[in-house]
């Protein structure tokens, strides 16, 4: 299943997703990191690496997740990826037959089902509310499925926590019925209001959990760094299929980032970055409600890099992402988020990379798009319900 052209990624400017403030990445620190390990590379870092990854970076990945997120589990456990899309790629791979039926968030990630369905899978949508993914109903809708993927710290789109009742529910449902569960942990770091929230594998007592994480939307996108936590009887058969893919991640940004985080570089910088993305999701909200409160309603936690804002029922979400982007606006359509049409669309707007005069203008683009697109839709529909004189 291919995507349609997406106009809305073509540019950088105001609002893309999932792209960090890198005008305050610590580049000087970075850099320093980097020559420190490119001076003095070991022939050990220039040859051939793991398929697993570089054994001190899998290390420090198990001390941080084990502190942060509650992650259970030993550098045996870890596989070094280029980010979580691959660990999701890799996960179908290993854990799904052809025809094998898989839950998904309906709405959710696109990048997920596009993975699932290059592995074969079948897809069964369960539908997400305040209190997440919505079990009861998945197991209603298919019992016997093979996996679930979820986002269940910070759900993609919408932004709800899903509940601890939620998450023992589907536990014990993948307990009994041997499901396996891919949880995507895309930015957890970035929690603003509340205590944080434990990981669904820390809660996982069969070893059903396969969690997956990255550090290119914390670091900077062209990073290429995540990992996979797997159980111990599935980590050779991850590593193959690893090595089969492109055998391993860039050993020398492994090591540098070893360093970074092991020297505190790393919780440093998600600290500084925790404020200013509240900052900015909060001018954000402000920014809307003053400029295009009437044409704009924002959901989500008060978390992560991305908030949703939902336009008026039968307005076109991917037309006026589309009219936005000739403006330099990279506005996403909520509605690519599903696998049926929703009831009513929206738009996924990014604010880690957009500073206070980006979101002001572009908030004022995005109003003129909404208008812009309103008025097509409106004389379409008069032209479309004119009638002609019979010839």
């Amino acid at each position: 299943m291919l995507m349609p052209p997406q106009s809305w990624l073509d540019n950088l400017g105001a609002f893309r997703v999932s792209l960090p403030a890198l005008e305050h990445f610590p580049t000087v620190v970075w850099s320093k990191l980097v020559n420190r390990h490119s001076r003095r590379q070991t022939r050990q870092l220039m040859a051939y690496g793991g398929a697993m990854g570089h054994l001190p970076f899998r290390e420090a990945i198990a001390e941080y997740l084990g502190t942060v997120r509650g992650v259970r589990c030993d550098p045996s456990q870890i596989l070094v990826t280029t980010g979580s899309q691959q660990g999701l790629q890799l996960s179908a791979q290993v854990l799904l037959d052809a025809n094998e039926r898989v839950w998904i968030e309906e709405p959710g990630y696109h990048g997920a089902r596009h993975a699932l369905l290059m592995a074969g899978a079948r897809l069964v949508p369960v539908p997400v509310d305040q209190e997440g993914l919505d079990v009861e109903e998945g197991i209603r809708r298919d019992s016997k499925a093979h996996a679930v993927y979820i986002t269940p710290s910070h759900q993609y789109p919408l932004g709800m926590t899903m509940s601890a009742t939620r998450r023992m529910l589907l536990l014990n449902w993948a307990a009994r019925s041997g499901a396996w569960i891919i949880e995507d942990d895309y930015d957890s770091e970035y929690r603003f209001g509340g205590r944080p929230i434990a990981s669904l594998q820390s809660l996982d007592a069969g070893a059903r959990v396969i969690y997956a994480g990255t550090f290119n939307k914390v670091m900077f996108p062209s990073l290429r760094l995540g990992y996979v936590v797997v159980p111990k009887d599935l980590a050779r058969a991850f590593s193959a299929a690893r090595d089969a893919t492109d055998v391993f991640s860039s050993t020398l940004y492994q090591a540098v980032m070893t360093d970074f985080i092991r020297e505190g570089h790393f919780a440093r910088h998600i600290r500084r970055m925790r404020m200013l993305y509240m900052q900015r999701r909060t001018a954000m909200v402000e920014e809307i409600g003053k400029q295009a409160g009437d044409t704009l309603e924002v959901i989500g936690a008060e978390a992560g890099m991305h908030l949703v804002a939902l336009l008026a029922p039968g307005v076109s979400d991917v037309a006026v992402a589309r009219t936005a982007a000739e403006l330099g606006i990279s506005a996403m359509p909520l509605s690519t988020c599903y696998l049926k049409s929703p009831a009513r669309g929206g738009l996924i707007l990014g604010y880690g990379g957009t500073d206070a005069r980006q979101i002001h203008e572009g908030i004022g683009k995005l109003r003129l798009s909404i208008g812009q697109s309103t008025r097509i839709e409106k004389a379409g529909r008069n032209t479309a319900s004119v009638s002609l004189p019979p010839r």
